[in-house]
């Protein structure tokens, strides 16, 4: 039963998402990140902001957990009633990729609590690891990129700390970059120098190949807004339509020249 203004304002707001996109799927997210085993269980208080998904009903709430199906309604209601007057429901059950979180259990209670503005919602957390990192900004938009990813990252198995800082927007660009690094393996490869095994060999490209490129462009105060890898892909596709395979003298300046257009352009 909805008492005042303020509880009605709550459930309006929750039931006026209906034609947004659902919530992402658990099982799509996996296929895109690549599964690698099931690190931990554990409960802790998750950041509702990352809980952007669910095990099995992607169609009941939509993607910011605003409720979609009217035949719960009333049990949404009831649960809104409870909590904001300080009845505490038990912890969800969520699982973990990366940064985000999937509800197994506790769609509600993540809606209420998102409603309700709380920050954090307690929770029985079984993390996954995945071979691609999963950020919390990833959507279902997202994942063709991060399915592109993952064929890259088998090709050239970068270590931890650089997968952690991945972000292309389009799978044509992990292509051109896996066939850039694949390239440089055959060069050294063919001049004796080649590492032990696949590892070492994407390791060594991330420190000989690609971290010079990018010292040389931050100096010049070239990307500061940009990701390293997505920097780095900037460069080579200019790079590419030089035609040559080796780094220009002036790539500072050929990367500077479109921006310095566009900025013409509005004047």
């Amino acid at each position: 039963m909805i008492t005042g203004p303020g509880e009605l304002a709550l459930v309006m707001g929750v039931f006026g998402g209906r034609s947004r996109p659902g919530l992402m799927r658990l099982d799509d997210a996996l296929s895109a990140l690549g599964p690698d085993g099931v690190m931990e269980q554990r409960v802790a208080d998750v950041p509702v902001a990352q809980v952007v998904g669910t095990v099995d009903r992607p169609y009941d709430f939509d993607q910011d957990f605003r409720l979609r199906n009217d035949r719960l309604r009333l049990r949404w209601q009831r649960l809104a009633e409870a909590m904001s007057t300080g009845v505490e429901p038990p912890p969800v059950d969520l699982v973990q990729l990366g940064e985000l979180y999937f509800v197994a259990d506790g769609h509600h209670r993540v809606s209420v609590a998102r409603e309700l503005g709380r920050l954090v919602v307690t929770a029985r957390v079984r993390r996954i690891c995945t071979v691609a990192y999963g950020m919390a900004c990833l959507r279902a938009v997202h994942l063709p990129s991060k399915q592109a990813e993952l064929e890259f990252l088998r090709r050239v198995p970068l270590p931890d700390d650089v997968r952690a800082d991945l972000w292309l927007d389009t799978p044509a660009e992990w292509m051109r970059l896996a066939d850039a690094a694949q390239s440089w393996a055959l060069d050294r490869t063919l001049a004796g120098r080649a590492p032990g095994d696949r590892g070492e060999l994407a390791a060594a490209w991330w420190a000989e190949e690609v971290a010079p490129v990018l010292d040389r462009l931050r100096a010049a105060g070239y990307g500061l807004d940009l990701r390293d890898v997505q920097l780095y892909a900037t460069a080579l596709a200019v790079r590419d339509r030089s035609g040559s395979a080796v780094w220009p003298a002036d790539l500072v300046q050929r990367l500077a020249a479109p921006r310095r257009r566009t900025l013409l352009s509005r004047r």
